[in-house]
């Protein structure tokens, strides 16, 4: 079968590879119906992210349609229609159980490489580099899903594939900063970054009670997205000062949650933006926290930041400072997917919900190079690329 290949720093190649297998009785095969491009693997294809091998098949976003189960699968037939979560979870150890999916001690089939990296081992998640355990991703043909019935959701009818595609990682991404941040009632939000995640974090405070939410981004044509699609207040942080647009904005005090929602590749139009950059190239940092800073600085006393975006190892200049002197909460996670799809299967479903929009362009297999540099240098107005195997 063909599948999208990483084959080094900034080199894609769509190749052939051994279709998958069931390898236990809990897996399932799925023909895959529709991907899409992701920010977090513009990290893969850009180096940052360690432990990738050429020839690695990437992607994790992803609908298909069910085309053999293991002897152990109880929810799903040959013939569903389905949404898989990009992080796979057993369903069974402490950390499934306590709906902290991406966490699961059972699915990272290279247990050791996080322990060294990040102190514990992550969950697996499909395409992800060996140290989030090396599964195929999902830009391919067909695709093996493991405890497919903890990771696969049956797409509601009425539901379209490209609208439950962004169900898969991206939406829940953008909830769970919404409501692990303790969006309530009444609060202001500011999100940094208009992507997908961001302007479902977007979407997920104004439909958590936020009284005001505030989308922050450089790129006119999301802004613009974020403001029509989501119903968000926007700012351009090339035009003016952030952090005295949002005291401005918020009488003075700040935001009451922050979210992050860019991750280790962050821009900004400061010197800060350079000396980051210039340290990541030379591994002197693994991570530009340029977004996350200011945040945390922008964050009203006794406020919350959540991160959401992706980040590998070590940062420069955290002002952990700030957090102390102002009383901060600062939490942060991969997308406990299985704990929001369903939820959120149900909201697209009865119009609360809008995902479609974000799908600005829609590609064969065989282009999705083409379409990761498109993405990449936000080009043609890309904001995600859709990459169905037939075209």
């Amino acid at each position: 079968m063909k599948a999208l290949c990483w084959e080094g720093v900034n080199r894609l190649s769509v190749e052939q590879v051994p279709d998958p297998i069931l390898r236990n009785d809990q897996d399932m095969i799925v023909r895959l119906v529709a991907g899409t491009t992701c920010g977090s693997d513009l990290h893969l294809i850009g180096g940052y992210i360690p432990f990738m091998r050429a020839g690695d098949v990437i992607g994790h976003e992803f609908v298909g349609e069910v085309v053999e189960i293991g002897s152990g699968v109880r929810r799903h037939a040959v013939g569903d229609r389905v949404v898989v979560c990009s992080f796979v979870g057993c369903g069974r150890c402490w950390y499934c159980a306590n709906d902290l999916w991406s966490l699961c001690d059972n699915t990272n089939t290279n247990p050791g490489i996080g322990q060294a990296l990040f102190g514990a081992d992550t969950a697996g998640i499909f395409g992800y580099s060996h140290a989030m355990g090396g599964l195929r991703g999902s830009h391919a043909e067909y695709v093996r899903v493991p405890f497919a019935d903890h990771g696969a959701f049956t797409i509601p009818e009425g539901v379209d594939d490209t609208s439950a595609l962004f169900v898969s990682d991206s939406v829940p991404t953008g909830w769970m900063g919404a409501d692990l941040g303790g969006v309530g009632p009444g609060d202001v939000v500011a999100v940094w970054g208009c992507g997908a995640v961001g302007q479902m974090a977007a979407r997920a405070a104004i439909l958590l009670g936020a009284e005001r939410v505030i989308s922050i981004d450089r790129v006119p044509e999301r802004l613009r997205m974020t403001e029509r699609h989501v119903g968000s207040e926007v700012i351009d942080y090339t035009s003016t000062d952030v952090g005295a647009e949002l005291r401005e904005r918020t009488g003075g005090r700040g935001p009451d949650v922050c979210i992050e929602a860019v991750g280790m590749e962050a821009h900004s139009d400061g010197p800060m933006h350079v000396y980051d950059q210039v340290k990541q190239q030379l591994r002197l940092q693994t991570d530009r926290p340029t977004a996350v800073r200011q945040a945390i600085h922008a964050c009203r006393k006794g406020g919350t930041v959540f991160i959401l975006g992706v980040f590998a190892g070590a940062v420069d200049k955290f002002p952990l400072g700030a957090v102390i002197n102002k009383g901060l909460t600062v939490r942060g996670a991969q997308m406990h997917g299985q704990r929001y799809i369903p939820m959120l299967l149900d909201r697209i479903a009865a119009g609360e919900l809008s995902t479609s929009h974000m799908a600005t362009h829609t590609v064969s297999l065989d282009e999705a190079p083409t379409a990761y540099d498109m993405f990449k240098h936000k080009t043609d107005g890309c904001v995600r690329a859709v990459i169905r195997p037939g075209g």
